[in-house]
């Protein structure tokens, strides 16, 4: 580490925001003081989107996903994967 950061307290986020916007962080750390981080705990962000199948086809869908044992918007999901990325 190059120099100690003395941080002030702060009446509000505007005051916050405007000390970090001008200070500059490499002037503060070296790469040495980093280390790797794993954050296995979080989940991609999801959306909700509206789609609409023929009757048939969810009817299937939902046959097939009931008899893989999953939720079929899962298997949806698996679905799209596999044909977007070839997972």
């Amino acid at each position: 580490m190059k120099k100690a950061i003395k941080i002030p307290k702060f009446k509000n986020e505007d005051e916050e925001r405007k000390f970090w916007s001008k200070i500059d962080l490499s002037k503060h750390f070296d790469s040495s003081d980093f280390q790797s981080v794993a954050f296995g705990d979080l989940k991609p962000t999801s959306r909700s989107i509206s789609l609409r199948l023929p009757e048939y086809l969810l009817i299937r869908l939902k046959e097939n996903a009931n008899s893989l044992q999953v939720p079929y918007q899962t298997l949806i999901k698996q679905c799209i994967a596999e044909s977007i990325l070839g997972e």
